[in-house]
């Protein structure tokens, strides 16, 4: 009987020591190599383990998740700063006529025209540079004669808070006569996935608001240097407590993964396990056995059981045969005392051909 609902390994401990591996990854942190003879958890050591993984995890979602959420309002800050900063000239936008516009309607009307009395209003942004020149060709082609765009790349690149590369951006400054042109335009802009900021028409106003908004910059990139920091701290505890944890992870799943295989015995009461065993590795099978079976306060004994079956192929490779021996592999196994004809595969350059 197996014993798979029995004997389970923690089912969320494996993914949250990928997850925390991962953010090791992407801080470009190296892991170092666990030092030390590790071995299984015991059931009170996996679930330290477990609540600890869990914790840094957390942590580390909040930690990431806030960094995020301030890169992205410091990089929108920076672009209305941009916006303010640039010399845009907003000029008043094309009247109202009575008739229907064409390429001859003049955009601006004199000064004693009869909609002199009307007031002009204003769209500032910025969008993609790629997206600047398809955006004021279907402006103009939306609202021709009724608006007056003015676009400027800015003169420093912003860093682009999902890649944290910097990236150029194209600011615009439009001024409309009319609501429903103003309807339009917005539109137009949520389309081009545009980010839109107020734009005031006093330049003292704009003057101040934009020193308020390089004030906010200021205490938001410190506020995101101290999340930084702590964001360090934490790695570095992953970075220390990550790789001993990983070495009694893969033990323990390999635990269970040989529990799993056992049968159950009802009369005797114990897990019984038939495996092949090679002749010469019975005295270490044994020696392990009686060294677990101490520290644990278990009995655990192996006997040999006479069988008849032909015995399965077992051939010993290291880390330099191993390779060469993959590839006979994938040809066939050889039988058991059957000559592997991987060792003269050993003794071939990768260029020379061979016969299998």
């Amino acid at each position: 009987m197996a014993l798979h609902g029995l004997v389970t390994p923690p089912p969320h401990l494996p993914s949250r020591s990928a997850f925390l591996q991962e953010e090791v990854r992407r801080a470009g942190v190296a892991l170092p190599q666990a030092e030390g003879r590790l071995p299984a958890p015991s059931p009170p050591d996996l679930l330290r383990i477990q609540e600890e993984t869990e914790r840094l995890a957390q942590e580390l979602r909040d930690v990431r998740g806030n960094q995020q959420a301030l890169r992205v309002q410091l990089h929108q800050l920076q672009l209305h700063t941009a916006v303010l900063s640039q010399s845009h000239s907003p000029v008043p936008a094309a009247a109202h006529t009575d008739g229907p516009s064409s390429e001859k309607t003049p955009l601006l009307l004199s000064a004693a025209g009869p909609h002199q009395d009307l007031r002009v209003n204003f769209v500032a942004g910025a969008v993609a540079p790629h997206k600047a020149a398809a955006l004021e060709r279907l402006l103009w082609r939306a609202c021709r004669g009724f608006l007056i765009a003015s676009f400027q790349e800015t003169e420093q690149p912003l860093e682009d808070p999902v890649t944290g590369e910097p990236a150029t951006w194209m600011t615009f400054v439009i001024s409309y006569w009319g609501e429903q042109i103003g309807q339009k335009i917005r539109k137009i802009t949520d389309c081009f996935h545009c980010h839109v900021f107020p734009f005031l028409e006093q330049e003292e106003a704009r003057r101040g608001a934009l020193q308020q908004l390089r004030q906010q910059s200021q205490e938001l990139q410190e506020v995101l240097g101290e999340t930084e920091r702590f964001l360090s701290q934490v790695l570095g505890r992953v970075q220390q407590l990550l790789p001993p944890w990983q070495v009694q992870i893969h033990k323990m799943k390999a635990v269970y993964l040989v529990l799993n295989q056992c049968s159950v015995s009802t009369t005797h009461k114990c897990l019984i396990a038939e495996v092949w065993c090679a002749t010469r590795d019975l005295p270490a099978l044994q020696q392990a056995l009686q060294e677990s079976s101490s520290e644990e306060g278990v009995s655990a004994v192996a006997h040999r059981i006479p069988c008849r079956e032909l015995p399965p192929t077992l051939i010993r490779t290291n880390r330099f045969t191993a390779s060469f021996q993959g590839i006979v592999d994938a040809y066939g196994v050889g039988r058991y005392q059957e000559v592997n004809p991987g060792e003269s595969q050993r003794g071939l350059t990768p260029g020379q051909p061979c016969h299998l």
